[in-house]
């Protein structure tokens, strides 16, 4: 007979508890014991810091951050997307790091390279210490020219693995906690995705025909759904008298063509969402891992919710916030620009898109769109989503400067 059993009859016999009552007592003598003995342990999780961020268009999240023992701020994407923390290139160069090549490949939507390594470095958020960080190392100059502002690297998985991490957008700031247990907020839902080095959560998606399946929950993407070409020819998803109009992106390895259009209903939880903007791409270098994987989930959706990342428990946890019913973008230009060598240029131009047909040419500098004259490409794509009539663009072109009307359609 073990001490807890002698306990229990002795009580009994003697009539100081109840059975029941007695039952109740052991039960928290065990649990007491548990405790004491480490086999369970309880653990709170503890806020280390808040840090603010701000958002770029696709609802894509920048943050401050400093290497090493560098007073300067660097940009960084936060991203569920990507399996490390990495750096720029010339941010390496920049701090004199000599990066080694490794064994390993970046593969993104225009291509596959292979990477370079930094090891053993330190970063520092406000109030976060890093260390023993083994870095990537990329060459971010397109996602500069996409954003309008430079980008020195990413926070991927390895950070969103060593705390619990919550996103909230009505701040506009991330709170980062130490692992343990932590209550989530009335009003939401927990996903239960699986983990495969980055998130996978199941989804609903409705159009021609009712599909659940499998996405990467991708919060460096901006852009609400993007679904592989196997998936939408292999399931016969969308309908077939929609035709998605075709445009160009420039991912890190390149450019790719993709399609674009819409889905009837996509569905995270219990929260759904209707005429979504969907891309549609073939998938050359297998990103999507098809049939496994039907493509990802972006920030433009996910952005709609605060979120609650615990990687240490499997769970992602949603609640909404005061973007959830913010219109989608349906506008469709077939003109794509960037911002190189402080100003912003017009890049890739679809045949027989009203961009064409407005007059656009590649490498016309962007003056103006309607009456800003800023110059930041971030304004000027959100004031490109309209759909409500004609837009005023002046450009310069060599020497001359012109004014053209560009009447943006609507994917729906």
């Amino acid at each position: 007979m073990n001490d807890t059993e002698y306990l229990y009859r002795t009580l009994s016999r003697q009539r100081f508890l109840s059975t029941s009552s007695c039952f109740i007592f052991l039960c928290l003598l065990n649990l007491c014991s548990l405790i004491a003995t480490g086999q369970k342990e309880y653990h709170p999780a503890k806020l280390i810091t808040a840090v603010p961020f701000k958002t770029f268009s696709g609802g894509i999240i920048v943050l401050k951050l400093t290497l090493e023992n560098n007073e300067d701020s660097l940009n960084f994407i936060l991203d569920t997307g990507a399996s490390d923390i990495s750096l720029d290139s010339s941010t390496c160069s920049k701090y004199k790091m000599e990066p080694l090549l490794s064994d390993r490949y970046v593969v993104g939507i225009g291509g596959s390279r292979r990477m370079k390594m930094i090891y053993n470095r330190t970063m520092h958020l406000e109030g976060l210490r890093i260390d023993s960080l083994n870095l990537m190392v990329a060459d971010y100059d397109i996602l500069g020219s996409i954003y309008g502002e430079k980008i020195d690297g990413i926070l991927g998985n390895v950070f969103f693995s060593k705390y619990i991490v919550r996103i909230d957008y009505d701040s506009s700031k991330i709170y980062v906690y130490s692992k343990g247990s932590i209550r989530y907020p009335r009003g939401g839902f927990l996903l239960k995705p699986t983990f495969a080095i980055l998130p996978i959560q199941a989804t609903y998606v409705r159009d021609n025909l009712d599909v659940n399946s499998h996405f990467y929950f991708d919060i460096g993407a901006g852009l609400c759904l993007l679904l592989s070409n196997d998936f939408v020819n292999d399931s016969s998803f969308l309908k077939p008298k929609r035709k998605p109009l075709t445009m160009q992106a420039q991912g890190l390895g390149g450019k790719a063509d993709l399609k674009i259009t819409y889905v009837e209903e996509v569905r995270l939880g219990p929260y759904r969402f209707r005429k979504v903007p969907t891309y549609i791409f073939y998938d050359e270098h297998h990103i999507t891992n098809y049939p496994t994987i039907g493509g990802l989930l972006g920030n433009d959706l996910l952005r709609r919710f605060n979120i609650i990342f615990n990687y240490d428990k499997q769970d992602i946890y949603l609640y909404p916030n005061s973007h959830f019913r913010d219109p989608f973008d349906y506008s469709y230009t077939g003109l794509s620009i960037y911002y190189i060598d402080g100003k912003v240029r017009v890049g890739d131009i679809v045949k027989d898109s009203p961009a064409e047909k407005a007059g656009f040419k590649v490498d016309d500098i962007i003056l103006a769109v309607e009456n800003d004259f800023t110059g930041n490409i971030q304004s000027y794509i959100q004031l490109l989503q309209s759909t409500s009539g004609k837009i005023n663009v002046i450009v310069k072109r060599g020497t001359s400067i012109a004014q053209l009307k560009l009447r943006p359609i609507s994917i729906l």
